[in-house]
């Protein structure tokens, strides 16, 4: 196991100011604010790296820009939603041949019409109000994540060829209060395609293994 830590800007004393998060090896970081160029080339060279040294050449060019090219759009959609950190699957799991198709998205919120001096309701009553609101069919409940208030969300992703989803995902979110400031939360965004249905026995397995991973998180307030 690994810790994968990342900075949030502090602006009120004893405010977190970052997050830990244990993930298996198999699995990297992308950070999304800062040194992501270099980090997205180090992982590429490192994926490359890994294929047979008796592919057939003719195939091996095309395989690598197609890669590259995925990659590449995955991280600037997580920069465009305003991510901290995305993590990715980037070795085989265990005996298995092939990467997990899943992801981490590691993003933070504002409340809008954030001024000095300005109060906002108790994390307690903002959950309340994020349970009661959505009206979409996700599984929702309240709980805490390392002490703070927090809501997980869980759900279905249906494929949207328009906007270039190709199949449906399994999403589960947690949003949690960041301790010392309630205008701020945090969200970790957990997304699976499974075995290729999102509701299929491998998508199952990686969603419990998700709530595993939230339980390993922690906030950092150095």
């Amino acid at each position: 196991m690994t810790t994968e830590q990342t900075a949030v800007p502090d602006e009120i004393s004893k405010t977190a100011k970052g997050y830990r998060l244990l993930l298996p090896s198999q699995w990297a970081q992308v950070p999304l604010r800062q040194g992501t160029v270099e980090v997205v080339e180090r992982i590429l060279h490192d994926m490359f790296l890994r294929i047979p040294e008796n592919a057939p050449s003719d195939k091996i060019g095309p395989y690598k820009r197609e890669v590259a090219k995925r990659f590449r759009s995955s991280v600037a959609q997580a920069q465009q939603k305003n991510g901290l950190d995305l993590y990715i699957p980037v070795k085989p799991v265990a005996d298995q041949e092939f990467n997990l198709g899943a992801s981490i998205l590691v993003t933070e919120t504002t409340l809008p019409e954030r001024r000095a001096g300005a109060t906002y309701a108790d994390p307690a009553d903002l959950v309340v109000q994020l349970l009661s609101r959505d009206g979409s069919n996700a599984d929702l409940s309240s709980g805490e994540v390392d002490g703070a208030v927090a809501v997980r969300r869980e759900y279905v992703a249906e494929a949207d060829p328009d906007q270039g989803v190709e199949v449906a995902s399994r999403r589960v979110e947690y949003i949690a209060s960041v301790p010392g400031d309630p205008a701020r939360w945090f969200v970790a965004a957990f997304s699976t395609v499974g075995g290729g249905n999102p509701k299929d026995e491998l998508a199952e397995v990686l969603v419990e293994w998700f709530d595993a991973v939230m339980a390993t998180f922690r906030w950092s307030f150095e």
